[in-house]
């Protein structure tokens, strides 16, 4: 009846572009997620709701619904739980050793920099106020301080002299993950601009999205645009990177790999073994986009080819109240221009919460960003 069960773990905007993706495919889909309604639950054919950090729930869905590929779409789950269902033969994307190093930035950082010897900043981990003040001076000012496991840029600031260290400190265990006290400082990156390069990891071989530049702003991104410009040279550095990076990790689907460029080097900043916020983009920059990407790539189906639409981007819609009851005005205006809306139908709203997000082309990438930016601005939350 179906070709695969999968059971995606975390259930927000990019699960259910996920689920969608599977579902045109034939799958049967379980979304779980720590609060009822979430988007992809509202796509899939059966849901759970529990924390991802509570090891006996997880391994109880599991159990119940038998699925043939377990997918960690967020952050907080309990990596731990995921190596022993990998041990008893259960399919974890892309591999449980994969969601292990890379929930944790201090796991990624180190795997990438001490055992692939990528280019990386500067870094050290601190578990306490007093290692991070210390560290400062080790690094040098600026510096960026993010706990190693959050989601979205959350509890990551720049400490410009050892003054705001601690506050930094502070900042990231009150924004962190999980239930570590621990933190990374790096050196500031000088950069010039910073990409997300998407690698599919494939039983055919590695290979490339073209390239996806990106706005944040707290950490968060605002805005994505592709192709991203960048000369051969750097690109070329930052696939070897990439592929290096995601054949070591194993297994198949679709990884966000994240560079800042500097000068003529590439430098690896965090990966991602999943779709990617700023790869939204793809929904109207290439076919297939990311989550058909990923899901191809999950289940052996084949991928001729990744081919690029023209200059596209993306900008996010925000929510600027908390409310329940709510609905939304401008999505007409929005998509007068010819730009598309995606609205996530989160339940919830919160201020700054990403709550949808407008798709634009344009005959450069200047222009699709002027138009997707404007299309986002004229949808607003109403109550």
């Amino acid at each position: 009846m179906y070709l695969a069960t999968i059971m995606l773990l975390g259930s927000g905007e990019l699960g259910r572009e996920v689920a969608i993706a599977a579902k045109r495919l034939g799958c049967r889909v379980i979304a779980c997620d720590r609060y009822d309604d979430a988007p992809a639950m509202q796509v899939s054919d059966a849901r759970e709701v529990f924390s991802m950090l509570d090891g006996a729930a997880l391994r109880a869905a599991v159990e119940k619904h038998r699925p043939d590929h377990i997918i960690p779409e967020i952050e907080a789950i309990d990596t731990a739980m995921l190596g022993v269902l990998e041990g008893e033969g259960w399919h974890v994307v892309p591999s449980a050793k994969a969601v292990q190093l890379t929930m944790n930035r201090d796991g990624i950082r180190d795997f990438a920099a001490e055992e692939l010897g990528l280019t990386t900043s500067r870094y050290l981990f601190v578990k306490s106020r007093d290692e991070a003040i210390a560290a400062g001076a080790t690094i040098g000012f600026p510096c960026v301080v993010k706990p190693v496991m959050s989601s979205s840029g959350k509890g990551q600031s720049v400490a410009r002299d050892e003054g705001e260290l601690g506050a930094a400190w502070d900042y990231a265990v009150a924004n962190m993950r999980g239930d570590r006290a621990r933190a990374i400082v790096e050196e500031f990156i000088d950069f010039d601009s910073e990409i997300t390069l998407l690698t599919v990891a494939t039983r055919q071989g590695v290979m490339f999205c073209p390239p996806i530049g990106h706005r944040q702003e707290k950490g968060d991104y605002r805005e994505s645009w592709q192709p991203a410009a960048m000369s051969e040279a750097l690109l070329k550095s930052a696939q070897e990177q990439a592929a290096k990076v995601v054949e070591a990790l194993g297994g198949y689907g679709l990884f966000g790999v994240e560079f800042f460029l500097s000068g003529e080097r590439a430098i690896f900043s965090e990966l991602s073994p999943r779709p990617h916020d700023t790869g939204m983009v793809t929904l109207i920059g290439q076919s297939p986009n990311e989550f058909e990407l990923h899901v191809r790539a999950i289940l052996g189906l084949p991928i001729p080819s990744i081919e690029l639409s023209g200059a596209s981007a993306s900008a996010v819609i925000l929510a600027d109240r908390r409310a329940t009851q709510f609905g939304y005005e401008g999505v007409a205006e929005a998509m007068l221009g010819g730009a598309e809306v995606r609205l996530f139908a989160k339940p919830e709203t919160l201020p700054g919460r990403r709550m949808g997000v407008a798709l634009a082309h344009g005959s450069s990438v200047e222009a699709a960003m002027e138009a997707a930016v404007a299309a986002a601005a004229l949808v607003n939350i109403v109550e």
